[in-house]
């Protein structure tokens, strides 16, 4: 059986190397994959990566299980990631807002309407799409994107590792999803009939076709989150049984989030591993 973190850290924390080393090679990967959808930069990942672990090897003995360690692991990472950012020269001076950019415009970069969508979606062009998207979002809707639907942390693990409230958490995961699924929409090959009126607010949703369509995606994602009654969620389901529109919308998220789920895990170069370890050995021997 795999020993457990609360174990590996317990050992570390009484100087046992071993212990220290396998918890830090399993969550590497991990990190490492959360440094290059932050940074956006194969190099800039590895530093996340070394910085990250040897500062977790450098304060795992005032670790004391508040949290859980790959929570403990994603905001050290963060907290380089975002330094990281602030000296690179390659920053852009003004982020795009997600009320600023035309819905859809990052797929039509990565499309080629000459495919068919069972085409579209094989192999690395989806992929790239979804890369895309989850890279021109800004940084803070990136962020929770990335931990909540790629990492698989939850949305208060999510708010610890960014210092936010839920609340807050979860209003930008929203938005990044409903922008991320739009820049998709084109390879997902799920038809989006046009709704039959304006959209309604995303707190209600109508009980039937024929009257206006609520802001389904959004809803959907709340409904997700488990932050729509019950009351709602059922108008919500009879709403989508009369209408096609927004089942393919709400179909459009379901697959969006499986493929962020499903966004591989990178290997870690071997360069980077060897460097991190003579890293952790000279401190733990300066500090045995």
């Amino acid at each position: 059986m795999e020993t457990s973190d609360a174990t590996l850290i317990d050992r570390a924390r009484t100087g046992d190397r071993r212990a220290l080393d396998e918890l830090l090679t399993r969550h590497q990967r991990r990190v490492y994959r959360f440094g290059l959808k932050m940074c956006r930069d194969p190099e800039d990942a590895k530093d996340i990566l070394q910085e990250t672990l040897l500062a977790a090897a450098r304060t795992v003995k005032d670790f004391r299980g508040a949290s859980s360690v790959s929570t403990w692991m994603y905001t050290i990472a963060r907290s380089f990631c975002i330094k990281k950012r602030r000296r690179s020269k390659f920053a852009p001076a003004e982020e795009t807002s997600l009320d600023q950019r035309e819905p859809g415009a990052e797929a039509r970069q990565v499309a080629d309407p000459g495919r068919t969508p069972d085409e579209s979606l094989a192999g690395r062009q989806i992929e790239q799409a979804l890369e895309t998207a989850i890279g021109r979002l800004d940084p803070m809707y990136r962020e929770v994107l990335v931990l909540r639907d790629v990492e698989g942390l939850s949305a208060p693990e999510v708010a610890e590792v960014m210092g936010l409230s839920v609340e807050a958490v979860k209003s930008r995961l929203h938005r990044a999803r409903v922008a991320v699924r739009e820049a998709l929409v084109p390879l997902l090959g799920i038809p989006e009939a046009p709704a039959a009126a304006p959209a309604a607010p995303a707190a209600q949703a109508p009980a039937g076709p024929g009257v206006a369509c609520p802001d389904i995606v959004q809803l959907f994602s709340r409904h997700l989150e488990g932050e729509i009654s019950a009351n709602v969620c059922a108008d919500m389901e009879k709403h989508l049984a009369g209408c096609p529109a927004c089942q393919s919308r709400c179909d459009s998220l379901q697959r969006t989030l499986a493929l962020c789920k499903a966004a591989p895990m990178p290997e870690v170069p071997a360069k980077v591993q060897a460097s991190v370890r003579q890293a952790i050995k000279k401190f733990v021997e300066l500090h045995s």
